[in-house]
């Protein structure tokens, strides 16, 4: 079994973060080249969804294959946030993500199914991090432990100063 507080956590204080760009009422404008908040969550939602089909393909005992390119394309992050119908929409269908993500890779899988390597392509602003199998437990770890925190920060570095000093501080008590 996968023990999964550590993605249980992730989600919540990236929802947490999430939360207080939303309620600071302003419209954060990104640095260049930078996602917007929406962005950032859409971004989170595919990956998380291309996280629960490899886990899926997995626990189904298919070809499983992990690729975050839909998850870099603007046209689809943008389809994403239309969809969910913007951010509280986004926020919602990452916290019940995580917690699908949650239950079926920490009560459902077995450790063989979560040592299953799986080819896997990670891609981040046009450079190739990953082009190589991964056992699917590697991959829950790295969205817990990387992916989701590094867009957590990301979403706090687009307030103002003191807003983000604020929110760091009631995320870290």
């Amino acid at each position: 079994m996968l023990d999964t507080t550590p993605l249980r956590d992730a989600c919540r204080d990236l929802l947490e973060a999430a939360a207080t760009v939303a309620e600071s009422g302003m419209r954060p404008v990104p640095p260049p080249d930078e996602w917007g908040a929406e962005q950032i969550l859409a971004h989170v939602v595919i990956v998380n969804a291309v996280t629960l089909a490899t886990v899926s393909d997995v626990a189904a005992g298919v070809d499983a294959t992990y690729d975050n390119r839909a998850a870099l394309y603007a046209w689809n992050l943008d389809r994403v946030i239309a969809l969910s119908g913007g951010d509280a929409g986004l926020r919602e269908r990452i916290r019940l993500q995580g917690e699908a993500l949650c239950a079926l890779a920490g009560s459902t899988l077995s450790d063989a199914e979560l040592d299953t390597e799986v080819p896997t392509l990670l891609l981040s602003n046009g450079t190739v991090l990953v082009d190589q199998p991964m056992p699917l437990r590697v991959l829950l770890k790295g969205l817990a432990e990387v992916e989701i925190p590094g867009h957590t920060r990301q979403l706090l570095a687009l307030l103002p100063d003191h807003a983000l000093r604020t929110a760091e501080t009631a995320l870290s008590a």
